[in-house]
């Protein structure tokens, strides 16, 4: 089921709902760049729900659920008030369930900077964080997807993004010109000429700097996992080792950085006719570990 909520600022957000018993906890998951209800991880996640008897609920970001969003903004990687926002409201609709939290990607950044943002503040029915392939440094991610195969998923991205870029500036033409969009070969310069100054950055290096959840983790006050890939084209290898020494000191913080898995993949198992998807294993292990720590407390 799909239910729209209009924003206070005249725009409005999708969200996807998996039904589930009326205590179950509730599942609240955040897509990557570009990405939708149908993204393989999101399906992955809501079956691992729906095996739990979890209910859950997929945050759709603005302009990517099909439709263009109203509003002269649209989605960031450190855009953490329509999160807030969902939140609120689903704490509401449910009458204050157990919430779970999953991101992805871009939707993974968003997460750990909400987290990071919230601090000891964060609401008590948040029992537990995944974050799965994150960007944690956004100015070294953006260049480093330029490079090597990566640059397939830039060009992937980049033909969406300017494609809904191109659709914005013809009800906001003072955004940018089709002109500069169309020199935006690689996502650095399509963030520098789009998306940072619509959202209100020095362009894109302010973005990055001002956006990446690796500032963030040392204020997580949840207990959260960070699932990651040494081989994430998205990342080079040693932004991981910046990601050890920023929860070095905060007990909350679970590293999990496996050699293999790529970017949002974990797939495993013994031959691929009999595949084990160990990030929807994994991260409702985590997230399952976490309820029942918070049943043992009370």
């Amino acid at each position: 089921m799909r239910e729209r909520l209009d924003t206070p600022d005249g725009d409005f957000l999708d969200i996807h709902h998996l039904a589930g018993p009326e205590d179950a906890p509730l599942l609240v998951l955040l897509h990557g760049l570009e990405g939708t209800i149908r993204s393989h991880y999101i399906q992955g996640l809501l079956a691992e729900a729906s095996a739990r008897q979890w209910r859950a609920a997929v945050l759709i970001f603005r302009s990517c659920g099909g439709e263009p969003n109203r509003s002269r903004r649209s989605y960031h990687s450190g855009e953490t008030t329509d999160l807030a926002f969902a939140l609120d409201h689903l704490s509401r609709r449910f009458a204050q369930p157990d919430i779970l939290l999953a991101g992805a990607s871009l939707g993974g950044n968003v997460l750990l900077k909400y987290l990071g943002e919230q601090g000891r503040e964060v609401s008590p029915q948040i029992k537990g964080a995944v974050a799965v392939s994150v960007p944690f440094d956004l100015s070294r991610s953006s260049r480093h997807i330029g490079k090597g195969f990566a640059r397939v998923y830039q060009w992937h991205f980049l033909r969406s993004l300017r494609r809904k870029a191109l659709a914005k500036i013809e009800r906001y033409p003072e955004l940018a010109t089709p002109e500069q969009l169309r020199k935006a070969t690689t996502i650095f310069a399509f963030d520098d000429c789009f998306t940072a100054p619509v959202h209100g950055f020095h362009g894109a290096e302010d973005y990055y700097s001002r956006s990446s959840s690796i500032h963030w983790i040392g204020q997580i006050s949840i207990k959260t996992l960070l699932l990651s890939a040494v081989d994430d084209p998205f990342l080079p290898g040693d932004v991981l080792d910046a990601v050890r020494a920023a929860a070095a000191n905060n007990p909350e913080i679970e590293l999990e950085f496996t050699p293999k898995g790529g970017h949002v993949g974990f797939i495993a198992g013994r031959t691929p006719l009999d595949p084990v998807y160990y990030l929807e294993r994994r991260t409702g292990d985590f997230l399952a570990s976490q309820l029942a720590s918070t049943l043992r407390k009370s």
